[in-house]
């Protein structure tokens, strides 16, 4: 697929998607998202600064009501969905001019159309779990793959884990509850990783992953883990990542 980077503050994300006017249409989609949502933050200027689920307007953008409705099942602010918030619209924008897939990863949350399947490294900054992605396989419909940090980026995160990645069916979805479950891990005790990603709400969402230091804990259904070949500075940048035999 061809891809694009682009940068349109806050976004740093990358486009991939068949055709060059896909790419173009995806883009356009991110800034319309992003001029509605600063819209709706200049009205209630406590939807950005929230850390707390909180109730919108009736005649709210569907964007800030999709970024509201996800936060609330998970109890953290809306701003926790904003990304794969975005994502979505931009993929679903592609999907609906008659792209067969479409790819946006924003800033590691990652929404996906797929035909083909698609290799996602595992990005866990300093953790010695390095060298592993997830092959996501083809499917029907939109699905997601989002990942919050307490050591890498600058996301707010009130844990201490170096991945905590969920999937769901829906960017939104995946991008809060990735907060959500960052936000529980307060130790690297193996027994501890588990039990807090067996407590994880999976009936909301399909698996979830958490890597802190060098342990690993994960529960639900998941993409398969390969080993992998890619360059941990490029991670969500489009970067290339191949299998290891």
């Amino acid at each position: 697929m061809k891809k694009r980077r682009i940068h349109h503050d806050p976004t740093f994300a990358t486009l991939m998607a068949w055709e060059e006017r896909f790419l173009d249409l995806m883009e356009r989609e991110i800034l319309d998202q992003q001029l509605l949502l600063r819209k709706y933050i200049a009205r209630d200027p406590g939807f950005l600064h929230s850390l707390r689920p909180r109730e919108v307007e009736q005649d709210a953008p569907e964007i800030v009501k999709t970024m509201a409705e996800a936060a609330g099942l998970f109890g953290v602010g809306p701003m926790a969905a904003v990304a794969g918030a975005i994502a979505q619209k931009a993929v679903e924008a592609a999907l609906m001019a008659g792209a067969c897939e479409a790819v946006v990863d924003n800033g590691g949350d990652i929404v996906m159309s797929l035909q083909t399947p698609l290799l996602v490294g595992l990005f866990a900054g300093s953790s010695p779990v390095k060298g592993l992605a997830f092959k996501c396989p083809p499917r029907e419909g939109i699905f997601s793959l989002c990942t919050s940090s307490g050591t890498v980026g600058h996301s707010l995160s009130f844990g201490c884990a170096d991945a905590a990645t969920v999937v769901a069916s829906s960017g939104a979805l995946a991008d809060a509850a990735a907060t959500a479950l960052g936000n529980t891990i307060k130790d690297s005790d193996p027994a501890l990783l588990q039990e807090a990603v067996a407590r994880f709400p999976l009936e909301r969402v399909e698996g979830a992953l958490v890597v802190c230091k060098d342990h690993v804990a994960f529960a639900g259904t998941l993409p398969k883990l390969v080993r992998a070949t890619f360059e941990p500075a490029q991670a969500s940048s489009g970067w290339t990542v191949q299998e290891e035999p």
